[in-house]
This record gives C-alpha cells, structure tokens and sequence, in this order.
C-alpha cells in the first residue's frame, strides 16, 4: 500500500527528530503510522557489501565512527548510481496509511519521494539551539556534522523548534 502522507523529518544532530517522530507516531499508533529510517538500510547494505556487525554500525560507539566517514563516502557513491536506492530499501516493508521518515539527510532522497510520491510529501525541519543539542551529548566533529545537513525551500517546510 503506497502511503497517503508521508512526513519527511529533517534536523541537525541532537534536534529531537526522534523524540518528534516518536510522539507522532504514540498519538496516531503504529497500526496508522509507520517510523522509517533512512539510514538503518544503508548501515544494513554497507554492513553486508563490507563484511562488517550491521547491530554494531546502528549503536552509537566506536565501532560505527571508525567506519562512518567510508559509510558516508559509500553512501553517496550508491546515491550517484540510483538516487533512490536507499528510499526503495527503506519503505519496501510499509503498510501504514502514514510514514514518517525520520532521518531525511540528502536533498536527493527527498527529491525522489516527492517524485515518486507526488503532493503525499510533508518536509518538516526540527531545530534546536547548540546549547540545547549540547545538553543532549551533542559535540561538533568536523567532517561529521556538516556532511548531512541541508536547507529545504521555504515553500515545503513546517519546521518546529525544540
């Protein structure tokens, strides 16, 4: 079943998308709402072609940041060859009238969805100050901190603060 809405979650690390996206989907129920994540298939397929722990590269330790910045490299790679690689992987599985994408990452994904699903597209940007994110065990690493960050138009964005 192709989604009715589908809500595209973008923000900065530490914003709150999560604990956003969450909430949504308690209000709705998961037998409306379905909480999709960009980058579990990508760690999923990156895992698999590399050989490596696929639970390891999901956690937030070491193990994940010694191979993050070949993850990204070979993210992109795999975005040039089909811009819609890691879309298909993540909603391949979704029944629910309502997905929430809640790591929206690269303006390419969001362009195909709202390709492929055109007018069911809801951008909504979370932001939160540093010191916020700071208190949430944020801490700025180049190379990782601006690799994933975007600005969506105004026109297509509701964007919430926390």
């Amino acid at each position: 079943m192709a989604a009715l809405v589908i809500l595209l979650f973008s923000g900065k690390r530490k914003a709150g998308k999560d604990y956003v996206t969450d909430l949504i989907q308690k209000r709705l129920t998961a037998e409306i709402c379905c909480i999709l994540r960009l980058s579990a298939p990508l760690k999923q397929q990156y895992a698999k072609d590399h050989n490596l722990d696929y639970e390891e590269l999901l956690g937030c330790g070491q193990y994940k940041e010694s191979y993050r910045a070949d993850m990204i490299r070979w993210g992109e790679m795999k975005r040039q060859q089909d811009s819609g690689f890691f879309c298909r992987l993540a909603i391949k599985h979704a029944t629910q009238p309502i997905w929430i994408i809640s790591d929206c990452r690269r303006m390419s994904d969001v362009q195909w969805l709202q390709e492929e699903f055109p007018d069911r597209c809801v951008c909504v940007r979370v932001e939160a100050s540093e010191q916020t994110r700071s208190q949430r065990g944020w801490r700025f690493t180049t190379g990782k901190n601006a690799t994933c960050d975007f600005k969506w138009p105004e026109k297509n964005l509701q964007s919430f603060s926390t």
